[in-house]
């Protein structure tokens, strides 16, 4: 078998079938990158010595909402991956 024809079959393959992700599956992923992004930078902290006590590594927005943020922007990228939107149905099923 030549490497043409071998080329030729796979695409007929691949043609027969739908893409793996669709535009709502993209669109899902760069929410859920953005909410990891907002929830990282909520996370962050400031240029402080490690000598220095500061009491602002205890707030509310590094324990309570960062890592909420971080958890439904994860929580959106499964269902982003795992969407499969209904196909309609052909004569062929």
């Amino acid at each position: 078998m030549s490497s043409n024809n071998y080329q030729e079959n796979m695409q007929n393959e691949r043609g027969n079938r739908p893409p793996l992700f669709r535009k709502m599956n993209y669109i899902l992923m760069g929410i859920g990158a953005l909410i990891l992004l907002v929830g990282y930078i909520c996370l962050s902290g400031g240029n402080v010595p490690d000598e220095v006590f500061d009491g602002e590594i205890f707030n509310t927005r590094r324990i309570v909402v960062a890592p909420i943020l971080i958890f439904i922007g994860l929580a959106t990228e499964i269902v982003a991956i795992m969407w499969r939107p209904k196909l309609p149905k052909t004569d062929h099923e």
